[in-house]
């Protein structure tokens, strides 16, 4: 089931002396997280109007409602901001991250499961997935079209076409493996 809240930024420090407080991103553009009206403190129990906000290097300063102090703001310090995930409609073929996290993930060909995907990595050109195997290694796979022919987020499942020599080494690993007959 999806999680109706999603993290978005952690407050790491405060700006000026009005309150402002100085969040790290935790989404692909700072400028995503100034989007908001609204924002959510403890998994999204408490609501947090937004007043202004904008992108200052690679933070995003925020002001909310309420918070008018510098000293205000440092009892704000590592909080956790959260995003409702209906106030965002995502382009065809982008996801949260969050949701990804958990898929089982299959050959397109063959349906052979190669593991869980487990972590994303964002590098800027296209993320990687960390894919692990029920065996605990960890396959890394460009997260592009070629690769990746399906996501399916309702059912938790990713299908791909890897690269030759991707997998074929704990394939190779387990057939030469002796028989214990």
């Amino acid at each position: 089931m999806k999680k109706p809240f999603l993290e978005i930024g952690q407050i790491v420090s405060t700006q000026g002396i009005r309150g402002e407080v100085r969040v790290q991103p935790w989404c692909d553009t700072a400028s995503f997280l100034t989007e908001f009206d609204t924002l959510y403190f403890d998994e999204g129990k408490t609501p947090v109007s937004v007043e202004s906000g904008w992108v200052n290097k690679n933070v995003v300063v925020l002001k909310l409602q309420g918070v008018d102090t510098v000293e205000a703001a440092r009892t704000l310090r590592n909080r956790i901001l959260y995003m409702d995930r209906n106030d965002v409609e995502l382009e065809e073929g982008t996801y949260f991250i969050e949701d990804l996290i958990g898929m089982t993930v299959v050959d397109a060909d063959s349906g052979k499961e190669y593991g869980k995907l487990t972590s994303v990595t964002q590098t800027g050109a296209n993320d990687v997935y960390h894919i692990t195997a029920k065996n605990g290694k960890v396959t890394m796979i460009p997260a592009v079209p070629l690769i990746v022919k399906e996501t399916d987020v309702e059912g938790e499942r990713m299908t791909i076409s890897p690269i030759p020599g991707l997998f074929e080494e704990e394939e190779a690993t387990a057939e030469d493996a002796p028989n214990a007959d």
